[in-house]
């Protein structure tokens, strides 16, 4: 097994895992691993879920080599100073008061430093560096400074990885767009900005001191003249069809009319039709071609000889209008939204299509750095696209796997990398950083994660949950615990009292060690619970479940049909009738 280690710098970026350093895969060789069971493909591959910074996979030329991604869309921390949860759901679907913390969005110079002088010394783009030091001088080492920092080595990698047809799309809002446009300006030049797209995410709010406001901000960048791009178009409004389709033809197919007299001069177009007098730069169209048109009920006839015959343009044969800069057709995902997950920042799945769609095309590679829940995921796998999702929470990873399966159960194929998937690669992750093996080893048995509010110090034995109903209104908890480290015959008179204290029915505790002769015992004489609505079937009161026995099948939880505490994502259509919906949507 190779692992390598690396320190991220920055202390509120740590606060999305906790203080650690994270796997990234070594650079040597043409195939290699994190961890024995995890082995790593060029890009283009098959699609991937990359777990640990995005950085060291950025940079990693065997999984990234020059010009291997058609398409990259972002939606970085914006360094707005706030607090992200992930909301948990009740099996009605509303919301759980329960919330998980995510991440936090603040960034400190102390601990950007050395990736700044890093960035600085190494970066090939000397007028970037240049740009990096000027803004160092006017904003000092300041938390701007700091997520500017983060951000550069990213975007130059970035740049480095898309194809000469490629486009990137930066999501931000106006806490750090302006240096960021500054950045993308020297590391994609100028002449390659495309637009600046702005989406009205909210409705106005309540506040009288200043502008409300409403909008997020989607820079456009490509990485040269020659980039792909699919003009959209969406449905004409109530208002425009009224005003210029007015005209209904036998069939009840609504037209406008349009010229068919040529703008210019032209000689050999200049004949009599159908006993109308040849306009004075003659027809736009060859007598051939007028016959085409009225053969199929395409021309309207005056009654009066003297005027000329138009060309009916038929609503249902038009594109529709193409969408400009300002997107104000799609609603964000709120708590009432179906595709809601819960995740901070959940971006809706309309808004990735539409980039997508306009900027790639099917079996094109789609690559999300900071891919959070998955929308970009789930959007490039319905748009037929493949993909790459890079995130540095396991809960994050976790909860894109069970989107992907929940919409389109087994039509999906991807391979994780980055994450354990045997004993040695999770005994490493465990010495490595422990708040992420936990979060790992508890989707091992699908429990939901610790609480907002059960923080260090105060989880009261509390590191993950299992739900059950006993009845229609009487649901049940299991309590989970995780060692990482060495276990011992007190851990289970600790979890037991825990158990019994909290009022939980059962619990489980999951080690990375075995346990010794004297646990097992223990845990058999703690009893057993039964449950009444699964046959009157008791259970054991203590489970413990090991690691290797998780990963290798041979364990599993002993208990009642468990809930699943996570959102669930809408089923999606086979890939036939996506493509029968696509085309009535464009």
């Amino acid at each position: 097994m190779r692992l390598e280690l690396i320190n991220f710098t920055r202390q509120n970026w740590e606060s999305r895992r906790g203080k650690r350093e994270i796997f990234r895969p070594a650079k040597e060789s043409p195939l290699h691993s994190c961890g024995d069971g995890v082995e790593l493909v060029r890009c283009g591959d098959m699609n991937r879920l990359l777990f640990g910074d995005n950085l060291p996979w950025l940079r990693n030329r065997e999984i990234f080599p020059n010009a291997s991604v058609d398409l990259v869309y972002l939606d970085p921390p914006f360094n707005s100073n706030a607090d992200y949860n992930v909301l948990f759901h009740e099996a009605s679907g509303e919301a759980s008061q329960a919330q998980f913390h995510a991440f936090t969005d603040t960034w400190n110079w102390a601990d950007a430093a050395q990736t700044y002088a890093e960035f600085v010394d190494d970066c090939p783009n000397t007028a970037v560096v240049e740009m990096m030091d000027a803004l160092h001088d006017f904003l000092r080492n300041s938390p701007m400074m700091a997520y500017l920092a983060m951000m550069a080595p990213r975007l130059v990698e970035l740049h480095r990885i898309l194809k000469p047809t490629g486009s990137l799309y930066l999501h931000c809002d106006p806490t750090a767009s302006h240096y960021l446009r500054m950045l993308l300006d020297g590391i994609f030049g100028a002449e390659n900005f495309r637009t600046e797209i702005v989406w009205k995410r909210t409705n106005v709010h309540n506040d009288s001191k200043t502008w409300s406001r409403v909008s997020d901000t989607i820079f456009f960048y490509s990485k040269s003249s020659d980039f792909a791009w699919n003009p959209p178009y969406q449905k004409h409004s109530e208002d425009y069809v009224e005003a210029k389709y007015g005209n209904r033809d036998e069939k009840g197919r609504y037209f406008t009319l349009d010229n068919m007299t040529s703008p210019a001069p032209r000689p050999n177009m200049m004949y009599e039709w159908k006993g109308h007098a040849s306009p004075p730069n003659g027809w736009r169209y060859s007598k051939e071609t007028m016959a085409k048109l009225d053969g199929e009920g395409r021309i309207w006839y005056p009654d009066d000889k003297s005027k000329r015959p138009r060309l009916k343009r038929f609503l249902d044969e038009m594109p529709g209008r193409l969408i400009d800069n300002v997107w104000t057709d799609i609603s964000p995902s709120n708590s009432q939204a179906i595709e809601r997950l819960g995740y901070p920042t959940q971006k809706p799945q309309a808004l990735l299509e539409r980039i997508i769609l306009a900027s790639s095309n099917p079996g094109d590679m789609v690559l999300d750095p900071f891919c959070g829940c998955g929308t970009t995921i789930h959007a490039a796998q319905k748009l037929g696209r493949q993909w790459i999702g890079i995130d540095v929470t396991y809960l994050a990873i976790n909860l894109i796997k069970r989107r992907l399966k929940d919409a389109f159960g087994n039509d999906v194929q991807f391979k994780e990398q980055g994450q354990p998937t045997d004993f040695g690669s999770a005994k490493e992750l465990a010495r490595l950083d422990k708040w992420q093996f936990q979060q790992w080893a508890l989707s091992l048995i699908d429990a939901r994660p610790r609480t907002e509010g059960d923080g260090k110090g105060a989880d009261r034995g509390v590191d993950g949950l299992l739900y059950f109903y006993e009845s229609k209104d009487k649901r049940e908890k299991i309590l989970v615990q995780v060692k990482g480290g060495a276990v011992k015959r007190n851990d289970m008179a600790t979890l037991l009292g825990d158990v019994n204290n909290q009022k939980f029915v059962g619990g489980i505790l999951i080690t990375l060690e075995k346990p010794t002769k004297p646990m097992r015992e223990e845990a058999a004489d703690a009893g057993r619970y039964t449950s009444k609505l699964w046959h009157d079937k008791d259970y054991p009161k203590i489970q413990i479940l090991t690691v290797e026995g998780l990963l290798d099948g041979s364990e599993r939880v002993d208990g009642p049909p468990q809930m699943n505490p996570f959102a669930k994502a809408q089923r999606e259509a086979k890939p036939e009738k996506q493509q029968d919906m696509l085309r009535e949507m464009f």
